[in-house]
């Protein structure tokens, strides 16, 4: 069931969403808000999953309500945030702070559906991230582990070799299922805001990573990064050729072409030996 906190300083707009949300099987409104500092208050107390939230009230508006969020609530405890609002002059700062959607008033019902389905795929993302960290570090502690609960960090294992070990595998979620992408399977990664698009043959997963950290996480003999938002699996490359500026186009066997930037052209030709 997914919880939802209604944020509006108009009565009239809170019931629409009420009964919008009341259409939805599986969302369940656990409280209303009509002004931000009592949002702030009912989030840390409540911890819903999805907050409908108006952008403009008085003394805190909606995006001042998810800046005192950060002082209250963890990452993972954040709800994912859809806007609703008279006005679309603030759609591009809702994206920026990485808002699930952005509903204009009246929201009309099938738009309202849209929305939902956008939160229910973040919160099921969100969800396998978790889902990832807890399996790693079961893993990660070894067959003598407990199983009961994971340990704070995940457990470094030596390797014989004293090589660094690496994730050979990524959990990935579809159509409400999970299951593992190995590592060596992918063609190249694409950054997606606060997410990373897998690309596995015809296939893409979307997870919650970040560029970073699949950079250090992976083999770099393997794995290099050709742009601040892409890497790419060295063994799917075919050639380069150069592109414009200095900048290259990186080919992969089966086509697809990718931009090398300079600041990375000088590694990556390294790496190939060229």
């Amino acid at each position: 069931m997914i919880r939802a906190l209604i944020v509006d300083d108009e009565a009239i707009a809170r019931r629409r969403l009420r009964r919008l949300c009341g259409r939805e099987g599986d969302v369940e409104v656990i409280g209303e808000c009509a002004a931000g500092r009592e949002a702030v208050t009912a989030v840390a107390e409540h911890a819903p999953d999805v907050l409908f939230l108006d952008v403009q009230m008085p003394e805190l508006d909606g995006f001042g309500v998810l800046a005192a969020l950060r002082e209250v609530t963890t990452p993972e405890r954040t709800p994912a945030v859809v806007f609703v609002t008279a006005y679309d002059e603030h759609a591009v700062r809702a994206f920026d702070v990485h808002a699930a959607d952005y509903l204009l008033k009246p929201v009309e019902p099938e738009r309202f559906r849209v929305a939902v389905a956008r939160v229910r795929e973040r919160l099921g993302e969100a969800d396998a991230a978790r889902r990832h960290a807890q399996l790693v570090a079961i893993l990660g502690a070894g067959a003598g582990g407990s199983r009961a609960a994971p340990p704070p960090a995940p457990v470094e294992v030596p390797v014989a070799s004293g090589a660094p070990r690496y994730r050979e595998r990524l959990l990935a979620k579809v159509d409400g299922r999970m299951y593992f992408v190995r590592a060596a399977d992918i063609d190249w990664v694409e950054a997606d805001g606060n997410y990373v698009r897998l690309h596995v043959g015809r296939e893409a997963h979307l997870i919650r990573e970040t560029m970073a950290d699949l950079e250090r996480d992976h083999d770099p003999v393997t794995f290099a990064r050709i742009h601040r938002s892409t890497i790419v699996n060295l063994d799917r490359v075919r050639e380069m050729q150069p592109w414009f500026s200095g900048e290259y186009v990186v080919i992969l066997h089966d086509g697809t072409r990718l931009k090398l930037s300079r600041w990375y052209r000088d590694r990556l030709e390294a790496r190939l030996g060229r």
